[in-house]
């Protein structure tokens, strides 16, 4: 039986589960393990643990399965969604001591512990040519848990597949301490049922990933990019499904509207950008022929009106990479006394990416909120983000009002309320309305896997 979630738990088990004094139970480290990064409102837990080893994680979820305690399960922290935030107090387990890389260069993957740090791993690889490629925003500071945990992804998306891509393997304990292994260490199997799949993106609700093994790929040989101007956001995001939809395979495709081209030119002193809805488009290829595939995305840019198509070499990619990367940073320091009130995260078929970018404006203005978007555009991913004053209750009730009205016409256009932020908090009031009669099957699910429902509860699903 499910307990009471707004009561206080006894943590005092955990100093037999774990050795070394690897758990908190002050109030001052409690407190920073309170929130993640999304704007949705933390509660202090009752204690943190930092297992180092599987056997310590089985311990720790069996020791509190057997006493009704919940477990949120958290890796870096940088959720979106408020996915890491314990919602009903208990434990926080953090797998931060889970380290360890394992490269396999001649099978093409690595085998590594959840804690290790995306842009870490990377780093290690890139001496064998090697890389893990969705290409997170947030590569500084999401671990690899965390990214299988939320089905993580980002720039690389659209030509190299989303975090469950590359997933060949998991080692997970589930809710009554039980270590599993799913999946194999192979490119494909059609043994039974795919459990490594429905652990991915299940935000530690179903169980808490500990190792993975990882599909990699090479590191291109040639890359090369342009930054792309047009007339208005319809004209770029037009090119974009027009991109997509002659078979040109890009290694990525974003799109900045005007307003956030704004915040990223006030952010950088070093790097500055033409003020009109922008794409930066990348190509890669291990061959010469990369040169004729840029001049077919011109011609396609040319057929929307392209204002400008300037084009970005090795030297200063990584510059322009960066700059996109700093949206947030850029979009929190814009304005003085106003804070990002929350970060969309929808997709749509590509052929609606117009209609989906025009929504997001026209609402905007509807509901006069200052708003910028972003999208991994190559894959139907938008992100926009409204700036408010979080003393002013009506303008935050404007901007979660925008956010709900942009999810449900993703929706109906017949795409998803969330493409890599995962559902956390923040999107579990869509779940109905995008699943419709599959959400009962997945009640079962977590029933079956986690019958005392200590796993990371009020995630995900909504209330029945």
């Amino acid at each position: 039986m499910q307990r009471d979630h707004d009561s206080s738990y006894d943590c005092a088990f955990l100093d037999d589960a774990v050795t070394d004094g690897r758990v908190a139970h002050g109030a001052s480290v409690r407190e920073q393990y309170a929130t993640d990064e999304s704007p949705h409102a933390g509660r202090v837990p009752d204690a943190v643990v930092w297992p180092a080893s599987t056997d310590e994680v089985a311990a720790v979820l069996a020791a509190a399965n057997d006493r009704g305690v919940p477990v949120t399960p958290r890796s870096g922290g940088s959720g979106l969604e408020g996915n890491a935030i314990p919602s009903a107090g208990g434990i926080v387990l953090s797998t931060a001591e889970m380290g360890g890389i394992e490269v396999s260069p001649d099978d093409m993957q690595v085998t590594v512990g959840a804690g290790v740090v995306y842009d870490d791993l990377n780093e290690r690889l890139a001496s064998h040519g090697l890389r893990f490629a969705p290409g997170i925003s947030s590569g500084d500071a999401a671990t690899i848990g965390g990214m299988v945990a939320t089905n993580a992804s980002g720039f690389n998306a659209v030509r190299y597949g989303e975090t469950r891509d590359h997933v060949r393997r998991l080692e997970v304990v589930t809710a009554d301490g039980r270590v599993v292994d799913c999946g194999r260490d192979v490119v494909k199997t059609s043994a039974g049922y795919s459990l490594k799949d429905l652990f991915v993106g299940s935000e530690g609700t179903l169980g808490v990933v500990t190792e993975v093994t990882l599909g990699l790929v090479g590191i291109p040989e040639y890359r090369r990019a342009a930054l792309v101007t047009f007339p208005s956001r319809v004209d770029a995001s037009g090119a974009v499904a027009d991109a997509i939809g002659s078979a040109l395979v890009p290694g990525a495709i974003e799109f900045i509207d005007t307003t956030a081209i704004k915040m990223l030119n006030a952010y950088h002193d070093d790097v500055s950008f033409e003020e009109r809805p922008t794409l930066i488009i990348e190509l890669h290829a291990n061959n010469s022929g990369i040169e004729e595939d840029l001049a077919f995305a011109k011609a396609i840019c040319e057929d929307h009106g392209m204002l400008s198509w300037e084009a970005a070499g090795e030297e200063n990619l990584d510059d322009i990479w960066q700059a996109r990367r700093d949206k947030y940073p850029a979009t929190q320091s814009y304005r003085e006394g106003l804070e990002v009130a929350l970060v969309g995260d929808v997709v749509v078929p590509i052929s609606r990416y117009p209609d989906i970018v025009e929504e997001v404006s026209r609402v905007s203005e509807e509901l006069d909120l200052l708003t910028s978007c972003v999208g991994h555009a190559g894959d139907g991913n938008l992100h926009f983000t409204s700036l408010v004053d979080p003393d002013d209750e009506e303008m935050v009730e404007r901007a979660h009002e925008l956010n709900e009205r942009v999810v449900r016409k993703a929706i109906a256009l017949g795409g998803t309320a969330t493409g890599e932020h995962g559902v956390g908090i923040g999107k579990r009031q869509f779940m109905d309305e995008e699943h419709g009669q599959a959400i009962d099957l997945m009640r079962s699910v977590k029933e079956t896997f986690d019958p005392n429902g200590i796993l990371n509860p009020g995630k995900v699903l909504p209330d029945a």
